[in-house]
């Protein structure tokens, strides 16, 4: 019995231990004349205390004083820079657009001295039908359709269908690369493209082409219709003829690389 009262008084002394509260309650009275607790508050105040702003400012305008020395700098050496790139008052001024006025008919054509022999009764223009290189066949199909609109017969020598007239051009013009189209009236060189569009606008070419005959409203060769090449009669195209006497295929003489001929019927 004395051994179980024992154990009770343990277990209800340890018991009451863990039941303890560990708050901790503040004393209701503070005396502050006290050295720690005075040492305690000094502490306090110092950390709550903000820093001086005078100095913050002071730094902040300094730092706006050299972006701003920085940034007249810069502004300075583009305003100087802008206003040596402005045109002055005589090069802003519209410059006046130079157009030919004189009569090309007066001034002998445009290069007098390149001939074309034996097309003094002709037009003859060097061109392509080929629309490998799209500007170089639009400028060929303008020129052929302003001549086409004063109803001429034009001696159209194609050199994507014969490269002998390729040959013939560059030695005319004593050139390599040659440019198309050209066009030659009354066996004087005039130019390309430009020049006849420009005749024809200030009404020139209507000039020249005055003593040329006109053909018929829609008239076309029956031969070519206007391509200016048959096939050969000879070899019929195929640019080979076989040989009786020998026994052997040769080569057509009377016809060009492609098996074509001059038309006959319009180009003689």
């Amino acid at each position: 019995m004395a051994e179980m009262r024992k154990n009770k008084a343990k277990s209800s002394s340890s018991s009451g231990f863990l039941n303890r509260s560990f708050t901790m309650h503040a004393p209701s009275k503070v005396d502050s004349n006290h050295p720690k607790v005075h040492l305690f508050l000094k502490n306090q105040h110092s950390q709550n205390r903000p820093a001086p702003i005078p100095k913050f400012h002071d730094s902040m305008d300094s730092v706006k004083g050299k972006v701003q020395k920085l940034r007249s700098l810069f502004e300075s050496g583009k305003s100087s820079s802008s206003s040596s790139n402005l045109p002055s008052p005589k090069e802003h001024a519209s410059k006046p657009v130079l157009r030919p006025t004189k009569s090309m008919i007066s001034l002998g054509f445009i290069n007098p001295s390149i001939r074309l022999p034996e097309t003094e009764d002709r037009i003859v223009v060097y061109l392509t039908s080929l629309r490998g290189i799209r500007r170089t066949y639009e400028d060929c199909y303008a020129v052929m359709m302003i001549f086409r609109g004063f109803r001429l017969w034009v001696d159209e020598r194609d050199i994507s269908m014969d490269v002998a007239y390729k040959k013939e051009l560059q030695s005319i013009l004593k050139v390599k690369n040659v440019t198309l189209p050209q066009v030659f009236i009354k066996g004087k060189y005039i130019g390309g493209a430009d020049v006849i569009k420009s005749m024809f606008e200030m009404g020139e070419l209507a000039k020249i082409l005055d003593d040329f005959p006109r053909r018929k409203p829609g008239f076309a060769c029956n031969a070519c219709g206007d391509v200016r090449f048959v096939p050969c009669r000879n070899c019929c195209g195929s640019r080979k003829l076989f040989d009786d006497d020998e026994g052997l295929i040769k080569r057509c003489f009377e016809c060009n690389e492609n098996g074509l001929i001059r038309c006959p019927a319009c180009c003689d």
